[in-house]
């Protein structure tokens, strides 16, 4: 069986018919319905990955609504001074049909999503879901962009380099070795922030370092610092690739600051330094695709997971118009300065 792409207008899968803060939207059977846009935010609405905790299929509607400003299609940046939902045409597709019945099924979907966005060369910005959506949301656009063309720079406290899971080739913690396996992605072009906890064995971190791996655990990152792991990791993501993908699991982040996520580990990153780390890639790199997962809204709190992981997409798509913009940008400068 094959899945056909949702008309937008009907409604999300999980919810009522509502864009991302307000944004227009768009239908992906309908090309001329974003021919002008920059971006196009879609919906992955789908836990049959998940490894624990589930309850991430409902992660693209609280990431739409995790503000507490009114949704009327506009964000200025205090720090960057640009506002991406108006300088950039972002469009929302709505959610993709992703019924959790068939997992590689729902997969082949949003492949054909994301590929169909980059050939229109625009940007596919993917709200999870959990993140066996990686797997494919990044093969997709390897389809368009030629396999190894893109390096991929991946946030989470999980390797997700797993063979399987559960004796399944899919799921959430595999789909880092499924691209490095098929070749949408160089194993030596990828890199890891954030790892810790108790996983992977050792029989999957030397496949890691057998493939050329870049992995920074939070202890390092916390001794050498963000600022210094960055500085040494562009020049390798572009050397040999035309773009970066980005993807983020929201358990980077620690769970006293994320909680809504299905495996929480703790010792993890700062909110800001998530926050301010999204901002500094999508300003100095070129980003083709970006997804953001594993936000589990039954296991929130006060909404503070689904609220950062708006804002983590607002860096981005900030970013991303300052870059557009071509101008510079200096974190040490007063913003009244600026």
């Amino acid at each position: 069986m094959r899945y056909h792409f949702r008309v937008a207008n009907i409604g999300n899968m999980y919810g009522p018919n509502f864009t991302f803060l307000g944004i227009p939207t768009c239908d992906l059977d309908k090309p001329e319905t974003f021919a002008d846009a920059d971006v196009v935010i879609i919906g992955a609405p789908i836990d049959s990955g998940t490894s624990h905790r589930s309850g991430t299929k409902f992660g693209p509607q609280a990431i739409r609504s995790g503000d507490y400003l009114p949704h009327d299609g506009e964000r200025p940046h205090l720090t960057l001074r640009v506002d991406a939902l108006k300088e950039l045409n972002v469009r929302d597709a709505g959610d993709l049909l992703m019924p959790g019945g068939d997992l590689v099924a729902s997969l082949a979907v949003l492949a054909d999503a994301t590929e169909k966005i980059s050939r229109a060369g625009k940007i596919p910005v993917i709200l999870g879901g959990d993140h066996s959506i990686a797997s494919v949301d990044v093969a997709g656009i390897a389809r368009h962009r030629g396999l190894g063309k893109i390096s991929m720079i991946h946030f989470d406290a999980h390797a997700d380099t797993g063979d399987t899971q559960f004796g399944a080739l899919v799921g959430h913690g595999t789909p880092m070795r499924r691209l490095i396996e098929s070749g949408a992605v160089r194993g030596d072009r990828f890199l890891q922030v954030g790892l810790r906890g108790y996983w992977p064995e050792p029989e999957t971190l030397d496949w890691m370092r057998d493939q050329g791996m870049h992995s920074y655990e939070m202890t390092e990152i916390h001794h050498r610092g963000m600022k210094a792991v960055l500085d040494e990791s562009f020049n390798l993501l572009l050397d040999g690739c035309d773009g970066v993908f980005l993807s983020i699991d929201i358990d980077v982040v620690d769970p006293g600051m994320a909680p809504g996520t299905g495996t929480p580990e703790p010792g993890g990153m700062t909110s800001r330094e998530l926050l301010e780390a999204v901002r500094r890639i999508c300003l100095e790199l070129p980003i083709v695709g970006i997804d953001i997962v594993e936000v589990s809204p039954p296991y929130d709190s006060a909404d503070i997971t689904a609220i950062l992981a708006n804002r983590v997409v607002l860096e981005a798509l900030s970013g991303i118009a300052k870059r557009k913009r071509g101008e510079g940008y200096s974190p040490a400068q007063n913003v009244l300065d600026r």
